[in-house]
């Protein structure tokens, strides 16, 4: 059964940016997405992606971090076709030839569209935590996988800016990729 799964990394403090939105210290650390036997987990999860949904300060982040503004192909690269949904309440820059949809409000309806897009296959909420958290608030989220970063930040963007009880966090996995842990949590709908 299809499932919608929020799937980021994290510092062992807690964020997922910097005090800044920034992502760099993440690729200081490499970005997890290589085991140490050169396995590549991501392309394995992104492979069962079928639509995926991300924030304005993420989506902002991702447009100037890699020039998508000169080089709106690169998105294509690293998502093909994949339908993908900005929640924003902002004019943001459009990425042309891409399948990004800039959507605000209530995320019920938003996440009925994705799961009909995504046909069959599971829906990914890269960030940030917020939006995550609204999807939590809702009970359309199953999964929770951090990849937890040998790194502090000291403040930054909260991986999830919610009080989740253990009541709703069910732990089903834990391994190693390099230097990353992996943990992977159901969510229970909330009561």
């Amino acid at each position: 059964m299809p499932k919608t799964q929020y799937y980021t990394a994290t510092s062992i403090d807690g964020y997922i940016a910097d005090e800044h939105n920034s992502l760099d210290w993440l690729f200081e650390t490499g970005d997890g997405r290589d085991d140490e036997n050169g396995a590549q987990p991501f392309a394995t999860f992104f492979a069962d992606v079928g639509a995926f949904a991300m924030g304005a300060t993420t989506y902002e982040w991702v447009f100037a971090h890699e020039k998508l503004g000169d080089q709106p192909q690169k998105w294509r690269d690293y998502y093909g076709d994949v339908s993908s949904w900005v929640f924003t309440h902002r004019q943001l820059p459009p990425l042309t030839g891409s399948t990004v949809h800039f959507v605000q409000g209530d995320v019920r309806p938003i996440h009925a569209a994705m799961t009909e897009a995504a046909a069959g296959r599971n829906i990914w909420i890269v960030g940030g935590g917020e939006l995550a958290g609204a999807f939590a608030d809702a009970g359309l989220l199953d999964e929770v996988i951090l990849g937890v970063a040998p790194v502090t930040l000291g403040a930054g963007a909260p991986v999830l800016p919610r009080r989740l009880t253990s009541s709703r966090l069910t732990l089903t996995a834990l391994e190693r990729r390099g230097p990353f842990a992996y943990l992977t949590y159901s969510v229970a709908p909330p009561h």
